[in-house]
Formats: structure tokens, C-alpha cells, sequence
């Protein structure tokens, strides 16, 4: 049975009704019902993820005014509720069912940014027997629901993957490190790269040892960490060859904001998904900071893209600087809520109605054409993730720009001088 939200917290979580948070008219009229498709999601607009949310919000609403300019979804113009779930996992499932239920439910959704609040989402969406594309959750062995589709993908092994990556590429440099130090935030989205899965303990430390790399740190710390100088002193007494901060958003601009109070940086850094315009007002300590990256809107990669991706990313900054975002480029995050956009509205067109079961059953037939990520192809049996384009990044004259992998590369990996 379907449960309302408490009309409490509706009220205090919904972000006026961004209608369409489309801001403006399509070119052309609707040519079937004058009814809009409403699409449903949450979003992290306040809180410890806000500096992404934001991202996210932006890429949303480009997306949906470019697709009504185009003429909509079967004819219709495509209206997105989004509501405020504050960075907190709580608050997802209430949201989510008050999303879809009594006379003003949703026709469709997407998922909220994070992955604990994708999880919970997905059951809220597994219950009411909604497809749930979603642009930030990467823990393929949770993400079991057959009609979940990510626009963000790391394979099937996360856990393995981007520490293998990472040391890989560290390997190439004249001196690799030997000895790092770790810092990981007790959140889903970031922990499983240190710690790894209850079925598979692989993780940072376990990859470095079987590198011969010796872990002189490794620290967790809880979501919402204000106090930082543990971790930095623990990081500036161990003098690491290289820091990992497996966090999100802004935690690693306070980890190295601490350790310059202690005189001290790291010879390198690595951060897993940190909000970029952050890093970059760390001015020069941000210098040859590395970070995981599924897109850079650098030059090379966009003219492989070609015109409708350059004038997807031209948009999309337009709209960031009006809304004075601290960085305004078309990155990772812009671009995995951009797949998960697609993939809906692939869903939707292959299966022609707005049929949940049919949508899935369609992207599991046909897959999704995608402009950032490729031709996706969606295998139940890998719980629907597909082979990922993902690399590394690496901050370079004041400027996100790829380096890993070489095929992938828009600049060679620049080592700071120390």
C-alpha cells in the first residue's frame, strides 16, 4: 500500500515547485496531451553535499529545457518536481513516497544525489514498481533491483578497480610512492573504496599491499567531520608519500587547509570525488591534486563529441555562472546526471508510454545511446552496469584536465615540485 509523507516535512523539504525546474517556454507546442509528464526526484540542495547538489540541479534543468525546445517526451512537455532532502539519508523514503502518491504522484522519477540516499530511494522504487535511473551510485553487489539504471559505472568491482587504477597510473612516475596515508569518510558512497564490501574486503590498503605499499595512516571519520586536526596531524607525523582522501565534496579542501595550519602538504594527493570549484580555490596547493573523473570538458575530448556536446556543456555553464557556482565547467558529476537523464528518456521513447515495466523492459532490450558516456548496455545479471570510461584528473594551471588513462588523456601527468 502506498503511504503518504508527513505533510510536515513536505512542507518544510519542497523546493518550490520547480514546475518545470525548466525556466523557460518550449519552442514548439506539445502535439499530444496538455498534460505535462512530471518527473519526480530528490536532490542534496542544503547541507554537507550542497556543493554538489548544485551541480546536479543545474545539469537537470538544462537537460529538461533542452528536451521540451526539442518537443518534449511522446508529445508532451516534461515538468521535474525536485525536493530539498538535505544531504540526509533519512529523509529519502518519505520524500520519494510522497513523490508518488495520492492525486499529485509523479509519472516518473530519477534518482537523489549519493549513494546511501540512492539505496534508499531504490527501495522505495522497487516497492512502488518504478524504473530508477540515477547518476551517483557505483556499489554495483547493493544495487540489486533489476529496473535501477546507473549513469555512473566503475564495473563490477569498485572496490578493486580504482585503486588499481590509481596505483597504475602512479607507477608510470619517475618515483611511485611507497608509503601513503588514508582518509575515508563513514559514507557508502566513498568507505567501500577503502574498506571494500562485506563479501569482498579488497580495498585501498589491500591493493597497496599486494604492491609492496606500506599504509602509515588510515583514518575514518563520520559524515559532517568539523574537526580535522587528528587526521591532519596523524597525515603531517607520518610524512606519506602520497595522501588518499576518500570523501566527498569539500572534505578534502579541509584536510589540506589543516595540514597548511601545520606547515605541512602532502608531495601528492589523490581525493575520490571531491566538488571541484573548492579544490581549485585552494589556489596553488591545488597544484597536481588528482581526483576521479567519469568526464572533463576539455578540448580533445569535446571535439570527439562533437557539436551537440559542445553546446550541451555551453548551456550548461551559461546557467552555472548565472547561478555564480564557484566552478562553473561541465564535469564528472554534470555529466553522469546528464546519462541518467538519457537513459530515462531513452527508456521512455523506446517503450512509447510511460508503463514502468515496459521502460525497464526496453532498456534491457535496446540499452541507452548516451552523449557522454557511449552506447550503454544494461545486463541484469551485472545488476545493470556496464563497462566504464572512467579515468583520472589532475589539476594543472588553475584548471581541471584528464591524464589517466593516456587514451583518454587531454595533458601528460605533471609531478608538483616540492
Amino acid at each position: 500500500m502506498r503511504r503518504r509523507a508527513l505533510p510536515a516535512l513536505a512542507a518544510a523539504l519542497l523546493v518550490a515547485s520547480v514546475g518545470a525546474c525548466s525556466t523557460r517556454e518550449p519552442d514548439a507546442s506539445p502535439t499530444g496531451s496538455d498534460e505535462p509528464i512530471v518527473i519526480g526526484s530528490t536532490l542534496a540542495l542544503t547541507g554537507a553535499f550542497a556543493a554538489t547538489g548544485i551541480i546536479h540541479k543545474i545539469a537537470g534543468e538544462t537537460f529538461v529545457d533542452r528536451l521540451n525546445d526539442a518537443g518534449g517526451l511522446l508529445g508532451r512537455r516534461v515538468e521535474w518536481r525536485v525536493l530539498d532532502d538535505q544531504s540526509n539519508t533519512q529523509n529519502i523514503v518519505p520524500l520519494y513516497e510522497q513523490l508518488l502518491s495520492g492525486p499529485d504522484a509523479v509519472d516518473l522519477i530519477i534518482g537523489p544525489y549519493a549513494t546511501p540516499n540512492i539505496l534508499a530511494a531504490m527501495g522505495v522504487a522497487e516497492r512502488f514498481g518504478k524504473v530508477l535511473p540515477h547518476h551517483t551510485a557505483v556499489l554495483r553487489p547493493q544495487l540489486t533491483y533489476e529496473c535501477q539504471f546507473p549513469g555512473w559505472s566503475i564495473g563490477p568491482n569498485p572496490n578493486r578497480f580504482i585503486p588499481e587504477q590509481l596505483f597504475d597510473m602512479l607507477e608510470t612516475l619517475p618515483n611511485p610512492p611507497k608509503r601513503i596515508a588514508i582518509a575515508t569518510v563513514q559514507n557508502g558512497s566513498a568507505a567501500f573504496v577503502t574498506n571494500g564490501f562485506d563479501d569482498d574486503p579488497t580495498g585501498v590498503p589491500t591493493v597497496a599491499a599486494e604492491r609492496g605499499i606500506e599504509v602509515v595512516v588510515n583514518e575514518q571519520y563520520p559524515i559532517g567531520n568539523s574537526d580535522w586536526t587528528g587526521i591532519a596531524q596523524a597525515v603531517a607525523n607520518a610524512q606519506p608519500d602520497l595522501f588518499i582522501s576518500n570523501s566527498l565534496g569539500v572534505d578534502v579542501v579541509n584536510q589540506l587547509n589543516a595540514m597548511a595550519q601545520l606547515n605541512y602538504q602532502p608531495p601528492l594527493t589523490f581525493a575520490l570525488f571531491p566538488a571541484p570549484g573548492p579544490v581549485l580555490g585552494l589556489g596553488e596547493a591545488a597544484e597536481g591534486i588528482f581526483a576521479w573523473s567519469l568526464f572533463e570538458a576539455n578540448e580533445p575530448a569535446l571535439n570527439r563529441l562533437g557539436d551537440e556536446a559542445k553546446a550541451i556543456v555551453a548551456d550548461f555553464v551559461s546557467r552555472a555562472e548565472a547561478q555564480n557556482v564557484p566552478y562553473t565547467a561541465f564535469e564528472t558529476q554534470a555529466a553522469a546526471s546528464w546519462t541518467a537523464w538519457e537513459i530515462l528518456v531513452e527508456g521512455v521513447k523506446a517503450a512509447g508510454s510511460l508503463d514502468d515495466q515496459a521502460i525497464c523492459d526496453a532498456l534491457h532490450a535496446n540499452g541507452a545511446k548516451t552523449t557522454f558516456a557511449g552506447d550503454l548496455t544494461f545486463d541484469p545479471a551485472q545488476n545493470n552496469f556496464w563497462e566504464t570510461p572512467v579515468g583520472i584528473k589532475q589539476v594543472q594551471d588553475g584548471d581541471w584536465v584528464m591524464v589517466w588513462p593516456r587514451e583518454q588523456a587531454s595533458a601528460e601527468i605533471r609531478v608538483p615540485q616540492s
